[in-house]
């Protein structure tokens, strides 16, 4: 039995695609994963395939309604939200969330903007999450994502009244274990069609 069978229903999935994608002019979950998924679709499924017992999309308005409009595939386990604020960036997102969440237990979280799901780099950081408030992907020294938040978090993130915290700065007042991992794709960050083209050998 591989680890992620093991350990399934234990943590869930939030997946922050509520940022305004300015530099590119449309909704980063729309771009083509392949010919048969978009990013948020890819991404969702990839999660569910993981045994996540909950996958949340936090989209603001111009995702949701391309979501809506384009009939995306998604694991019978996902729920939208929508973030109506998205220029109060990750923190808020993450936050309704978390409140979208039906249990309280880990979270992985992953941004849209990086298509790329490792499920060798997931079991990495659920081994470790009981040692430590919340685990990110390292990869020659630098940090990645997704990264994994503790019920003691995801708990805590449900009472903080402020909205327009910086993530960072509310992440460093818990203990964190930085994971070193062999997947260079945990640094991926896609906001440009030039890196888009990079990373899918498109000309």
């Amino acid at each position: 039995m591989n680890k992620s069978k093991q350990i399934e229903k234990d943590y869930s999935a939030i997946i922050l695609a509520a940022g305004k994608s300015e530099r590119l002019g449309f909704p980063k979950l729309s771009l083509k994963y392949s010919d048969q998924y978009t990013f948020v679709e890819q991404i969702a499924n990839e999660y569910n395939l993981f045994g996540c017992k909950e996958i949340i999309v936090v989209a603001n308005q111009s995702g949701y309604n391309y979501i809506k409009n384009h009939n995306l595939k998604f694991p019978k386990n996902i729920h939208l939200v929508i973030n109506e604020y998205p220029e109060w960036h990750r923190f808020y997102s993450l936050k309704i969330g978390v409140k979208a969440l039906r249990e309280s237990h880990s979270v992985i979280v992953h941004n849209v903007d990086n298509p790329f799901v490792n499920r060798r780099v997931l079991d990495d950081l659920l081994k470790n999450i009981n040692t430590t408030d919340y685990v990110i992907p390292e990869y020659e020294n630098r940090g990645g994502h997704p990264f994994l938040i503790s019920k003691k978090i995801v708990n805590d993130i449900k009472f903080v009244e402020e909205n327009q915290i910086h993530l960072k700065e509310f992440l460093n007042q818990y203990a964190k274990l930085k994971v070193p991992v062999q997947h260079e794709e945990v640094l991926v960050n896609i906001n440009t069609m030039d890196e888009y083209r990079k990373y899918f050998g498109l000309t």
